[in-house]
């Protein structure tokens, strides 16, 4: 059997088509976008035309190359910028005029379930319980469970704190100042001591990073001179590593930031909120590492396809 699967986040738009062989997923097509459908959402509460519009130019190609390559089963999720906007009924009509069904604007539980399940599996033999975190960027989602759990047994919660909305938010000048990276670091914190009435963060024997913020961390940290997934997946990314690169891109200018050969041209003005959520939640935990996995939602939807 050969399924689909479609993130759209608040940055970017992700398609997986795969192949299922004994109940596990050979990738087909992977491909990622930045279509920035979240652009401004924080401050106005409503989805931009023109960002609707980068998103479903991204999904007429999507829906393309899953109609010539014979996906049999297909499920899109939307997440946070979607769950936030008020005309979210104009970037679901787009959606069903292009790929011919309605997206599922999931909760943040829901995405975070699918989260843990994408990650668990994409990383066999993790010792449990395990802590995974989901920066994307207009939330960031925490889970902690036990790997092969149906998802009875997982507890989430997700926090209104993403590279997006941070940057957005709180970053007026580049580089921010002293004052503006204290105050997103407030804002993360306030959120994980939230989060925490739900996910017992401290229990974790295992932390698990997934999403473009810290796949992104994790290629700045090895010095890549490309982005290089079979480099990144499985990587075991320590505290002094992630707060290195995060003071690195905090004193970067957009201009040097730019050049940096592994950083993806829609992350260049968001990653160092993106690192800065990742080092306060690390230093909050009190990790020192994190396991980067290149498997998240994308394939816990993709897997989902499998479960209707």
């Amino acid at each position: 059997m050969r399924v689909a699967g479609i993130d759209c986040g608040t940055n970017s738009i992700r398609l997986l088509v795969a192949d299922v062989v004994d109940g596990r997923l050979v990738d087909v097509v992977r491909d990622m976008k930045i279509v920035r459908l979240g652009q401004d959402v924080d401050r106005t509460g409503r989805l931009a035309p023109e960002a609707i519009e980068r998103t479903r130019v991204a999904l007429a190609e999507y829906a393309a190359t899953i109609r010539s390559l014979g996906a049999s089963r297909v499920r899109m999720t939307a997440t946070s910028a979607s769950r936030d906007a008020s005309n979210r009924a104009d970037f679901v009509a787009m959606v069903r005029a292009t790929l011919g069904q309605d997206p599922e604007v999931i909760t943040g539980e829901e995405e975070a379930r699918l989260s843990f399940a994408g990650a668990a599996g994409g990383l066999p033999g993790l010792g449990g319980p395990v802590l995974v975190a989901d920066i994307g960027g207009g939330s960031t989602e925490l889970i902690i469970g036990t790997p092969g759990d149906d998802g009875g047994g997982l507890r989430a919660r997700s926090m209104d704190v993403g590279s997006v909305r941070m940057t957005e938010r709180r970053f007026r000048n580049d580089p921010p100042t002293a004052e503006q990276i204290e105050a997103v670091t407030v804002d993360v914190l306030a959120a994980i001591t939230r989060a925490q009435r739900d996910v017992p963060v401290q229990e974790a024997a295992t932390f698990v990073g997934v999403a473009g913020t810290v796949t992104t961390v994790a290629a700045l940290a090895l010095e890549l001179p490309s982005y290089d997934s079979a480099r990144i997946h499985g990587l075991h990314l320590s505290a002094e590593r992630v707060d290195h690169v995060t003071e690195m891109l905090l004193r970067s200018t957009h201009a040097q930031r730019a050049a940096l050969p592994s950083l993806h041209p829609g992350r260049v003005d968001v990653i160092g909120a993106g690192a800065l959520i990742l080092r306060t939640l690390m230093r909050h935990v009190g990790s020192s590492e994190i396991i980067v996995s290149e498997h998240d939602i994308l394939d816990g939807i993709t897997l989902s396809t499998l479960v209707e």
